[in-house]
Formats: structure tokens, C-alpha cells, sequence
């Protein structure tokens, strides 16, 4: 990522609240709930709060909305911490859950009670939406709205006791039920909840609301700025309002922004749910996932995706990125570090009939072609070689050059080859070529200078190693996948084609490769060691092509 500090309307307040004396230290936060993995729009949200806290040299804290015990997981804290380690966001001893406030919510909840500023409700759901109104139409009031203090004292104090139905009752803040912000109509503070929470166990029977618990977490914490997204604007006046009605220590300023929207991907946490608990896809972290786990298991780096965040920048209205950018941006961090090795992904056999039937013969191959520090490996070329099925052609046309019968192509860092002959089955389709080799042309050139137009990749048949590839498409076939007609659902848009598992053949060396070392195959593009993968089985992802051929190939007009 660029050196060079981004300027953007969210630096410019902070700009303006330290030269105007409102702030002497930044300090920003990310607050997740922990009841799904982080995705793509995460990290560009994690960027955007930890970088302007390090740039003034702030604070950034990881704070856990863990509000809601029925969704929440230890797993998907322990992800949520993994994912930012891994993106470079440090929050050093800043690490706070919002069941860490629980006590102190609860009694600034009976402060609000006793100013007259909340009250028990007995409305059922349903009625509570009746009553709320609409957006042309002002709501009513509840009728246990005036009930006396005294009363909303010895409910509230009776619903945390757990004497209560879930659903039964619920906490209100008094504010305007003809407020022309419909947030702002009496919204629930607490709801009754019997459920176990991930930290805290069964103590405590009613729950605190997002907009409750947010803001005063904010608070508590000293945060200077409290930046989210567009949909928490409508939000804001909720924040403000509790921030200006409770004693809270501090009083943090919410900042909206554009969240990141990317072709071909979903971020909604309900629709990647439920993509992985109705199987379409093979778990939070499935390399087909705009998860950050998912990412990280394809074989992305962290510096590509920190250098998209980057480049797609903060911006006031919402905007789609080109998944184009995403991938230039890999491509550009991984030419340079990724090591070349050679795997035939479509074998088809090829036998030199000159070679020597039992001899082995070693090639020195680069481990980068232009970073000779990254030192050389040893290539085998045996009798029996496998090259790509498509660089073969019975009748190419002329401005083919790779291999065809009577032709003669360069194997990469070996000898030159001549197609002697042709062998098919009984349906007529190739099964086995037949070849010969100059063997004045071992490491890639002759005496007499002569020149062949075409060099291919290829991999021993006998000194090999097998190879689960799976090759990803995206999971969508259209670039706004919730982007609906009536009757239809984002599942309808999920692209059948979006996986596929072979076996290939690799070169030797391919064995040492472990999980996180970027690797290119040779002319076919970036591959990564999957988790799945063990002594008697290596796997490897399919990262990124050499070129973006899939979106020219299947992008469809919006």
C-alpha cells in the first residue's frame, strides 16, 4: 500500500476537531458482532478506523457487539481476532466485549427510568409495529407508556430476575411516537432473553439493543469517533439522544461512510449464512467465500487486500468496485513473491521415443525469472512427460506455435521436442503422443542457433507429484447477485460452475510447498497449498489467472 497518508472528508473532521481543541488523542474502534466470519467490506471498515488511528498515533480498539447470545460463537470471536491479526490491524491491550458493560448499561437504564426517559412495555411485536406508524403517518402512544416510575422500576428489576416470558416485555426509551424518524419512536432498549451468553453464562435474563449498548460502549470507552456505515446515518439521532440523556463519561461523534460493494459479491451476514448452513458452499472460510478467511484460504494476500481497500478509498455515496481491481491488485503483490513451478492441469501424455527408457535427466529452473536471489530448483524430464492438452493441436492454424505433428516446440528449461506421431482411441479422441528430442538441444537452444516460436510447460509422467486442484469461477454469474427480479432469490444468481476439482501433476519440488507460499504454475496462473492438504494428499487452490479471462467471458450487462 501507498506510503502516502489518504486524504478523504473523514480525515478532514479529525483535521478539524484537534486544531478546534475537541480531541487531544483519536481514538477509534471496530465493533463486531461475533455471529459470523468478517468479509470483504469488513476489512476495508477495519482499514479506514486502524489507519486513522495510527496515523495520529491513537488508539484503535476491538470491541465485540456481543449483544445477541442466541448468534454468537466463541468460533466466530476467535476468527474475527485471527482475520485482523492477519490484516495488520493491531489493537494492542484495547480488546473489550460489550458484555463487559452489561452492569453499567443496566444501571443507566434505571437512571433513564427514573428521569422519566424509559418505561416497561407489555405491546407484543406485532402490536409495538401498529402502534409505531408509518412514514406518512405519525405512531401512537403506548398505553402503558405513563406508567409511574416506581412501577417501571419493579418490572424492569423483575424481567432481569427472569419472572417473565420472553417476548412478554421490553424496555422502551421515551422519546416522540410522531418523530419523523421512525428510529426514534420509542425504540427498545432491552428485550427479554433466555439464553446462555458465550462470556457471561445465564446471568442475566433481558439483553441490551445494538442502539443501546453502541453508543454508551463508545462512551465508556473514550472513543473520539465513531465510524460505520451509511445505514447506521438514520441511526445517529438515536446515538446522540442516549449520549446526551446518560451521565456517560465522554461523548463520541458518529461518522458515516460508504460501505465497499464489490461485483460478484454479497456481503449481507444473513445471505452468507445462510450459503453456509444450507451448504452451497464448504464453510465460512470456503475460498469461494468474500470472507477474509475465505480469501486468506484461496491464496489472497493481505497486502492485496489492504491495497484494494486502499485504492477503492472512503467515499459519502455508495459505489460498486470492479472485482477487476481487486485481482490487478493480487496479481501485483504476488508477481513478485510468488515462486514459479510447473503443473499440467489437462494432461496428456507424451512419449520421446529417443529418450533413454530407465534415465532421469535434471533442469535448473529459476525460482523467479527476474528475482535471482530467490535461487533455482531442479526440474526432471523422464522418457514420459505430460503436457497441457491444449497445447496440442492435430491441425493448428498458422499462427498456432505450440505443438503439432511434425512441429517443434521448446520444453521450459530442458530440450526441443518434434511430434512424430498421434495415438486415439477407438471414439477418436487423443490419448498419447509420440515424440522425439534433439538432444543437442539440452537447456533450450542448439549449435546451429536455431529458433522454435513456441515453449511449453510440462511435468515428468514418472518423477511427479499428484495434484487436488480446484479451480474457482466466481459464486455468482452476475455482478449484482441481489439484484433481483420479482420471485426470484440471490440463490438464483449462484453460478453451478463456480468449483471444480481435478487431478494435475506437478513437479517435484511442488511437495515442499507449505500453507501460505504464494505459488505460480507456470502460464496458468497463482495457486496456494490448501488447509486440506497432508502427507499422503496435497491440495492446492486455484488463487488467480495469469489475466482476467472469467469476468470478459461472463460478465453480464447490468
Amino acid at each position: 500500500m501507498s506510503d502516502e497518508k489518504p486524504s478523504n472528508f473523514i480525515r478532514d473532521i479529525v483535521d478539524e476537531d484537534l486544531a478546534a481543541g475537541k480531541r487531544k488523542e483519536i481514538v477509534t474502534r471496530f465493533p463486531p458482532e461475533p455471529s459470523g466470519y468478517l468479509h470483504i467490506g469488513h476489512a476495508s471498515a477495519i482499514q479506514i478506523s486502524h489507519s486513522i488511528a495510527k496515523d495520529y498515533k491513537g488508539r484503535f480498539h476491538l470491541r465485540f457487539d456481543d449483544t445477541n447470545p442466541e448468534k454468537e460463537e466463541e468460533e466466530f470471536v476467535e476468527s474475527i481476532k485471527n482475520d485482523l491479526q492477519w490484516l495488520g490491524a493491531d489493537w494492542g491491550d484495547y480488546l473489550y466485549f460489550a458484555s463487559d458493560y452489561f452492569d453499567q448499561l443496566y444501571e443507566w437504564a434505571i437512571n433513564l427510568v427514573k428521569e422519566g426517559k424509559a418505561y416497561v412495555d407489555d405491546l407484543s411485536p406485532e402490536e409495538m409495529k401498529e402502534y409505531r406508524g408509518s412514514l406518512t403517518e405519525p405512531g401512537k402512544n403506548s398505553p402503558y407508556r405513563d406508567r409511574s416510575v416506581d412501577e417501571n422500576l419493579d418490572l424492569l428489576e423483575r424481567m432481569k430476575n427472569g419472572e417473565f416470558d420472553e417476548g412478554a416485555k421490553v424496555l422502551r426509551a421515551k422519546i416522540d411516537m410522531a418523530h419523523p424518524n421512525l428510529i426514534m419512536r420509542d425504540p427498545v432498549m432491552y428485550r427479554i432473553l433466555k439464553a446462555r451468553h458465550h462470556r457471561v453464562g445465564d446471568k442475566w435474563n433481558i439483553y441490551p439493543s445494538y442502539d443501546y449498548a453502541h453508543g454508551q460502549s463508545d462512551a465508556i470507552e473514550g472513543i473520539t469517533h465513531s465510524l460505520c456505515t451509511l445505514e447506521f446515518e438514520i441511526h445517529r439521532p438515536l446515538y446522540d439522544w442516549f449520549i446526551e440523556n446518560l451521565p456517560v463519561p465522554h461523548k463520541p461523534r458518529q461518522i458515516e461512510f460508504a460501505r465497499l460493494n464489490v461485483e460478484y459479491v454479497i456481503t449481507s451476514k444473513r445471505m452468507l449464512r445462510q450459503l453456509v448452513e444450507e451448504g452451497y458452499v464448504d464453510g465460512w472460510d470456503d475460498p469461494r467465500m468474500p470472507t477474509v478467511s475465505g480469501f486468506r484460504r484461496r491464496g489472497y494476500t493481505s497486502e492485496a487486500i489492504n491495497e484494494f481497500c486502499y485504492r477503492a478509498g472512503v467515499a459519502k455515496r455508495e459505489r460498486v468496485n470492479e472485482y477487476a481491481l481487486l485481482e490487478y491488485c493480487l496479481r501485483q503483490d504476488l508477481e513478485s513473491k510468488a515462486a514459479r513451478r510447473m503443473a499440467v492441469l489437462d494432461p496428456i501424455k507424451v512419449v520421446i521415443e529417443n529418450f533413454p527408457d530407465e534415465e532421469v535427466e535434471w533442469y535448473d529452473g529459476p525460482n523467479h525469472p527476474s528475482n535471482p536471489e530467490m535461487g533455482t530448483r531442479k526440474v526432471p524430464l523422464t522418457k514420459e512427460i505430460y503436457i497441457e492438452r491444449d497445447d496440442f493441436m492435430e491441425d493448428p492454424p498458422k499462427k498456432f506455435f505450440r505443438l503439432g505433428p511434425g512441429r517443434e516446440v521448446r520444453l521450459r528449461y530442458a530440450c526441443y521436442i518434434t511430434c512424430t506421431d498421434v495415438l486415439k482411441d477407438s471414439e477418436g479422441n487423443i490419448v498419447e503422443l509420440r515424440a522425439t528430442f534433439d538432444p543437442e538441444s539440452r537447456g533450450g537452444s542448439t549449435p546451429d542457433g536455431r529458433k522454435v516460436k513456441g515453449t511449453i510447460h510440462w511435468v515428468s509422467a514418472k518423477e511427479n507429484v499428484a495434484i487436488e486442484t480446484r479451480l474457482y469461477e466466481q459464486l455468482f454469474t452476475t455482478p449484482t447477485p441481489d439484484d433481483l427480479n420479482e420471485g426470484q432469490t440471490f440463490l438464483d444468481n449462484i453460478n453451478p460452475n463456480s468449483k471444480k476439482v481435478i487431478t494435475s501433476y506437478g513437479e517435484p519440488e511442488l511437495k515442499k510447498a507449505k500453507l501460505g507460499d504464494p505459488i505460480q504454475f507456470e502460464r496458468k496462473g497463482y495457486y496456494a497449498v490448501d488447509p486440506d492438504s497432508s502427507d499422503e494428499k496435497l491440495v492446492f487452490n486455484q488463487t488467480v489467472g495469469l489475466r482476467d479471462s472469467w469476468g470478459k467471458k461472463n460478465a453480464k450487462p447490468r
